[in-house]
């Protein structure tokens, strides 16, 4: 079975982030840059898979600016195969990937897309149901938990009632969530095989995909500062407040 993974070049979980003077967008310059920690659980799994003899062939892609490199690699010392990054300089929005990647599924032919459910810069969480829309394969969100049998796959995810599981029909696109599973640490004598592994570099016009104007931003702020809590008497001056500052009741 062959396994696409895309993953997402994101300013790092740890880092404080500022936007520009001009309102133009955030920082990224002199930024720690990383993969997206939900597309690492997304690798993470891919291998896992592979290791258990249930997949032959990982390809983790990438569509982005030629700096997104080191995340494909870091992809690739966490045990896949092979690499692609489709260069695109622009922002793009979810439609855009889901089309690229449905061109890429058709040159590729894999069995299954897990990804992760959403980016930490953007939050859309969009990517894999448009995906699969657009393919027109069963899909799965959410996965806390997946096995995969014969040419079926068992995905368990979190509802508001409990947990649900699903039983889908392969090929089918799968996103994951924060409890599927910790990804490993990536060891220096990986990172130096990584360098060796292949990547491939194309174009948006080389999978025939024509990329729209999409939305534009306009301003980007930071959100306004919270003032300071006061503390109250009694009840009666809570509910006071409430009504007659706040007006929330």
């Amino acid at each position: 079975m062959k396994i696409i993974v895309p993953v997402k070049r994101v300013i790092d979980a740890n880092v404080r982030v500022r936007v520009k003077s001009d309102q133009t967008g955030v920082e990224t310059a002199n930024v720690k840059m990383a993969i997206n920690p939900f597309c690492e659980i997304a690798v993470e799994q891919a291998v896992r898979f592979k290791e258990a003899g249930q997949a032959r062939e990982i390809v983790v892609v990438t569509i982005g600016a030629s700096q997104s490199q080191d995340i494909l690699r870091t992809a690739l010392a966490m045990g896949a195969d092979r690499a692609i990054l489709i260069e695109a300089e622009s922002t793009l929005q979810p439609l855009a990937i889901a089309k690229l990647l449905k061109a890429l599924a058709e040159k590729e032919a894999p069995q299954m897309f897990i990804l992760g459910k959403q980016a930490i810069d953007d939050d859309n969480n969009q990517t894999g149901q448009m995906l699969s829309a657009l393919l027109g394969w069963p899909q799965a969100t959410f996965a806390s938990r997946v096995e995969l049998s014969a040419d079926r796959v068992a995905v368990t995810r979190e509802i508001d009632g409990g947990l649900e599981t699903l039983s889908l029909r392969l090929p089918a696109v799968i996103t994951t969530d924060l409890r599927l599973n910790e990804p490993r640490y990536v060891k220096l004598p990986n990172i130096m095989q990584a360098k060796k592994k292949p990547l491939t570099i194309m174009k948006p016009a080389d999978l025939g995909v024509t990329l729209p104007s999409g939305v534009k931003v306009l301003k980007v702020v930071e959100p306004p500062k919270r003032s300071a809590g006061v503390k109250v008497a009694d009840v009666a001056e809570l509910v006071n407040k409430l009504k007659n500052e706040a007006k929330v009741i």
